[in-house]
């Protein structure tokens, strides 16, 4: 392990120059840094989104909805740029005040109503159209358990490993070490619950499964962040079996597809269900 060490300022600064690969969209401070209108469909649901993990949560449930006969789950998907800091438009921060996709208008009701954090548009979806989130009882606090498991955890994949080990600057042994460490106790946890279960949440697929697929299902298919050797996924023989259960439904191979930047991956729009043919 190296032997530099840094020590914190007494009182810490931004430097605009840290950061890494995404240096140019991350500040200390919220709120907008330009006037830009987001476009709107025809549609009751509009969603401002990139397929990125967290993106695609919303696209596959979406997606399951119209697959299983609900018409009224219709959308309009709109790609945010996150680099070139769409996120921080007036009408992106007045629906997210966060800056983060996804974020959705549900234009359903009498008034149109912002839902943003990727598990809050899961769950008021799965509650809406009552589907994959049971109504009551132990299975649906089942199903919420592993939901806000994965909100929860993901920001370790993500922001902590999947940042120290891909996107910053140099390579230091001690964060990899220690989110390498969490990511790989964290697919053992699913490891062990898929032995004895199908899906994550019991015998019935639900927004749990929606919810981690993205993350965990893709470290296992093919590494994300170019890590599965790193961090020896094939170990995990159940959550690569669930993850191979995911994939091979057609609602989550179409919403992979939607808000992607590059063409080989998909579409960066999606207004209609012929959009993915």
């Amino acid at each position: 392990m190296s032997t530099d060490s840094y020590t914190p300022p007494k009182v810490w600064t931004w430097d605009k120059s840290s950061g890494g690969q995404f240096a140019s969209i991350n500040r200390p401070i919220a709120g907008k840094t330009h006037d830009k209108e987001l476009p709107v469909g025809e549609h009751p649901f509009q969603l401002y989104s990139l397929g990125t993990p967290n993106g695609v949560k919303v696209t596959i449930m979406l997606e399951e909805l119209l697959a299983a006969g609900h018409k009224g789950a219709e959308y309009d998907a709109w790609l945010i740029n996150i680099g070139e800091g769409d996120q921080f438009g007036s009408d992106f921060v007045d629906i997210n005040p966060n800056s983060k996709i996804p974020a959705l208008m549900d234009r359903s009701g009498a008034e149109p109503l912002r839902v943003f954090e990727s598990g809050s548009i899961l769950v008021h979806l799965a509650e809406k159209f009552g589907a994959f989130l049971p109504a009551t009882g132990p299975e649906r606090t089942e199903v919420m358990n592993w939901l806000f498991w994965q909100m929860g955890s993901a920001p370790f994949l993500g922001g902590g490993f999947g940042h120290f080990y891909a996107y910053a600057p140099e390579k230091l042994e001690y964060p990899i070490n220690r989110y390498a460490m969490e990511v790989k106790r964290q697919l053992d946890v699913l490891e062990r619950n898929l032995a004895d279960r199908k899906w994550i949440a019991g015998d019935n697929y639900s927004i749990a499964d929606m919810a981690i697929y993205p993350w965990y299902g893709r470290l296992v298919e093919g590494g994300a962040y170019d890590s599965g050797e790193f961090l020896s996924v094939h170990e995990y023989k159940n959550v690569i079996r669930w993850a191979a259960d995911c994939a091979a439904r057609p609602a989550v191979a179409r919403g992979k597809r939607v808000n992607r930047g590059n063409p080989a991956e998909g579409i960066p729009e999606r207004h209609s269900a012929a959009d993915l043919d």
